[in-house]
């Protein structure tokens, strides 16, 4: 039987939410398609595993940008789940669902239902956190959220007493009432193992009958007959295959994907698919466009005292740490190296944090470089030394997704785009300066030896802007590439997430965001799941 009430493309953090929950009632049948394979790799589920599937196409669609200009023409790799769980199994795993106002002003361009009031519900539904229930978190659902305050390194203790002193406060949760200023990191990690989506929510739903999981599964079109969705065509162990449904298609495969899916559909800009070769079935211009991310730069410091380069860097400190693990699930392998940071305002003018920073006690300046076609993130420097790093909350600037070719196999065009606003260019100049205030504030300034990268050679204007095109990179919160708006000229989707202008057919993942969050996306990407099956459930009753 290949007919079904509703048909989900991608098994990634949404994805892995939306079968849970379209599944749940058990009067409807669902099915999950994923290109990718199987997630049980001790690499994936090992926390610090990360490390090696950021460059390991088995579960990566290793994607690589075009040429941009503001990075001295450099591309840029990344890295996209292409596994059960998608990115949420490829992901430093921390939990941040962003400011307040990211939401509203979601709910003020236009989207209904879309202000902070209105998805808070969504992030405590889908959240077990480790502290219980409150005003600000959940403790039954499916994703634990766990607190590591007793097991960082000690120099995130000295990173948040130097912001304090510089006087930007602290924060105990991220997540919570405060949501600006320094603390440490929650993770989705669950006694020691990672918390992603296919963990939480997708393992306990494939026991039910009406569930159906096909990996290795490359949808290549939706079926769209008068402009309605009634089916997907995917190539299976190598043969064509199609599956009818019911109800609705769903589009899963986050800000990469869906549209370019969208896009070999026959959906799009009129023009720019007929010179792809794909016959037109509907136009939506905005297919594609408005991309956006984060681009980040580290700054790194050579320590006086040991740092966990000291730790992972030798054999055999790679033995204790895996013992440590094997035994009892704690240690270096048992969480992220990105540990602790902050969200700050650089200007007393501001209305809210413009700046994400992120304290690592480890660096990895020797070997983030490409090697062939594959990128290193394995092992640390051979001597003392952290990073700070930085990037603009909500930047301004916007790129787009295009299909190379008509062929589904051919990888997407993606143009960055990134600093092409003055807002985008000015963070950048303040992140530099403030990065460089914290490690000369004590007690962090104490056990700073010297600043390895960009060095202190690069002061002025033109040298901090100069090292940022050097080595700049993305963060990896791809986001915005269908976005959720009232105009079809400059959205995709409508408030409830429908495609504008065809029926039985959404986008729910993190391509629909109107703009990208302040923080981490993989939090807001699992909430506008949860709120987007509420919908498909409401709207299908």
């Amino acid at each position: 039987m290949n007919d079904f009430d509703y048909i989900i493309v991608g098994a990634g953090s949404a994805g892995c939410v939306l079968a849970n929950r379209l599944s749940a009632s058990g009067k409807d049948r669902v099915l999950l398609l994923e290109a990718g394979g199987s997630d049980r790799s001790p690499l994936i589920q090992v926390p610090l595993g990360y490390g090696l599937t950021f460059s390991d196409p088995k579960y990566n669609w290793m994607y690589t940008t075009e040429p941009d200009a503001a990075l001295n023409d450099r591309t840029s790799f990344w890295p996209r789940g292409k596994v059960l769980g998608g990115s949420s199994s490829l992901n430093a795993m921390v939990y941040m669902r962003g400011q307040e106002g990211d939401f509203n002003d979601w709910r003020d361009a236009g989207n209904t239902g879309w202000g902070w009031d209105d998805v808070l519900p969504y992030f405590k539904k889908s959240e077990d956190h480790v502290w219980g229930a409150s005003t600000h978190h959940g403790a039954n659902g499916e994703m634990r959220v766990s607190d590591f305050a007793d097991q960082v390194h000690p120099l995130c203790g000295r990173f948040i007493e130097a912001g304090k002193r510089l006087g930007y406060g602290y924060t105990p949760d991220f997540n919570g009432e405060r949501k600006e200023g320094f603390g440490l990191w929650q993770m989705t990690i669950r006694n020691g193992f990672r918390e992603s989506t296919s963990n939480a929510f997708l393992r306990p739903a494939m026991q039910r009958s009406n569930l159906k999981v096909i990996t290795h599964a490359l949808v290549s079109k939706v079926i769209l007959k008068d402009r309605k969705a009634t089916g997907v065509e995917c190539t299976v162990g190598g043969h064509t295959q199609i599956f009818e449904c019911r109800k609705e298609v769903i589009l899963s495969g986050g800000a990469i994907n869906s549209p370019q899916l969208l896009q070999l559909s026959g959906i799009g800009d009129t023009q720019a698919l007929r010179d792809k070769g794909v016959a037109v079935v509907h136009h939506l211009p905005h297919v594609g466009q408005g991309l956006q991310d984060h681009l980040c730069v580290s700054y790194f410091f050579k320590s006086k005292v040991p740092t966990l380069n000291n730790t992972l860097g030798p054999w055999y400190g790679k033995v204790w740490a895996g013992m440590r693990y094997m035994f009892n699930r704690r240690g270096p392998l048992g969480m992220s190296v990105n540990q602790a940071g902050a969200f700050v305002r650089s200007r007393p003018d501001l209305e809210r944090p413009n700046l994400h920073l992120y304290f690592n006690p480890i660096s990895y300046t020797a070997n983030t470089a490409p090697v062939g076609k594959r990128f290193q993130l394995q092992n640390p420097d051979r001597f003392a030394a952290f990073l700070i790093s930085f990037n603009t909350c909500r930047p301004t600037s916007r790129g787009s997704v295009m299909i190379a070719s008509n062929n589904p196999l051919d990888k997407p065009r993606i143009e960055t785009h990134f600093l092409t606003t003055e807002h985008d260019r000015q963070d950048i100049m303040d992140g530099s300066r403030m990065v460089r205030s914290i490690a000369a504030t004590s007690p962090l300034s104490d056990i700073v030896e010297s600043e390895h990268l960009p060095g202190i050679q690069a002061q002025s204007d033109a040298d901090i802007f100069a090292d940022f095109a050097k080595r700049a990179g993305s963060v990896y919160h791809a986001s915005c590439t269908c976005a959720m708006g009232t105009d079809p000229a400059t959205s995709v989707v409508d408030d409830r997430l429908r495609v504008h202008g065809v029926q039985n057919l959404r986008v729910i993942d993190a391509s629909v965001f109107p703009a990208v969050t302040s923080g981490n996306t993989n939090a807001p990407t699992i909430m506008v799941a949860e709120k987007g099956a509420d919908m498909l459930l409401q709207d299908n009753a």
